[in-house]
């Protein structure tokens, strides 16, 4: 086991970029020595949370520092293309949020560059770090359910609302929808073939904020995948739905979550388990240790790479092309979302909404 540490910069400051430097500071394997921003005002909280740090807002001047092995890109999809080739021409490994760029074009050209590159690029498709999919996974290579057959997944909660974000992102189901559209890819261990998707547009929003889509892959393995930021906006508790069942030809193995415990039920064609344990949120801790591993040995080894944020990207665009348009049912109006959004605003002054429920 290497103890190497890793010098690295980070360029943008938001939700996801600030989470990411307490867990990079938080390991033993990396030393946050540089951050970048626009905002002075989040470039100031850089220099007050992490005394030491240097800060910029020219991210030239954090990609081309020779120290530096590595950069963090944490910036909107529209700005994470450009940065990231800058980066690649400067030899530094990348750790990137998803999508990689703002439309599949885009992406597919920065793809081809990356593996043309022997640099290690990762990006957060978070799923792929959980310890409960890892032991589902397990599961399933000891033969316990059989081979696999279908995959059900539910991603539905609260979430955001119409103008509360997403921006270059695309409407929820690219956002978060591809996070599923990954896993789905992973279990069934082969490409997407054939599917349909229905979806529904919520208080006259011209997206639809809710989708199912179903089909198969290439190996015969079907799929339906359900992704909705429409669970209870207005519910006086907090609902969700969330989770997974994979049918094997023997045995099936389902799976929930809240965002704070996972409850995995096996039942296997010689042992029937139960296991909890907690989520965990976006897993960033296991990613930061596996690139710091990935770039030991010069392979990416569990890591999520720009290839697999790439095929979900293209996959979830793709079935949510097919379910907006004119076809789309329309219900709710906008006069509800509007109250929703207002009931929403009063809640964030009271509670913190988990950004891993997005």
């Amino acid at each position: 086991m290497s103890d190497s540490i890793y010098k690295i910069g980070v360029i943008g400051l938001g939700s996801m970029g600030t989470r990411f430097m307490r867990h990079l500071t938080e390991s033993d394997r990396w030393d946050l020595v540089a951050a970048c921003d626009l905002s002075d005002e989040r470039l100031e909280w850089a220099r007050e949370t992490y005394p030491g740090i240097e800060t910029t807002k020219s991210s030239a001047d954090i990609i081309a520092r020779p120290d530096l092995d590595a950069v963090g890109i944490f910036t909107l999809a529209d700005i994470r293309p450009q940065l990231m080739e800058q980066a690649l021409e400067q030899d530094k490994h990348i750790l990137a949020e998803k999508p990689i760029g703002d439309s599949i074009a885009v992406e597919k050209e920065l793809l081809s560059k990356i593996e043309a590159s022997d640099r290690i690029v990762a990006v957060n498709i978070f799923n792929r770090n959980a310890w409960y999919h890892e032991q589902m996974q397990e599961f399933i290579r000891e033969g316990e359910i059989g081979e696999v057959a279908a995959l059900t997944i539910s991603h539905q909660t609260s979430g955001l609302m119409p103008t509360e974000g997403h921006g270059p992102e695309g409407a929820p189901f690219h956002d978060c929808g591809m996070h599923y559209v990954d896993v789905a890819r992973w279990y069934a261990g082969s490409e997407y073939d054939k599917w349909h998707a229905q979806g529904l547009k919520m208080w006259s929003w011209k997206d639809p904020w809710w989708i199912n889509a179903h089909g198969c892959f290439k190996n015969g393995v079907v799929f339906s995948i359900t992704q909705g930021f429409t669970y209870g906006q207005m519910a006086e508790t907090k609902v969700v739905r969330c989770g997974m069942d994979v049918i094997g030809t023997q045995g099936v193995i389902r799976m929930q979550h809240d965002f704070e415990t996972v409850r995995i039920e096996y039942h296997g064609v010689t042992r029937t388990e139960v296991k909890e344990g907690p989520y965990g949120g976006k897993k960033l801790n296991v990613m930061c240790e596996r690139f710091a591993q990935a770039l030991d040995t010069g392979v990416p080894g569990l890591l999520p790479t720009a290839r697999d944020s790439v095929i979900a990207s293209e996959v979830s665009q793709a079935m949510l092309d097919a379910a907006s348009g004119d076809a789309s049912p329309c219900v709710g109006t906008p006069e509800e979302m509007a109250e929703i959004l207002a009931h929403r605003e009063q809640r964030r002054q009271v509670e913190d909404e988990s950004p891993d429920e997005i």
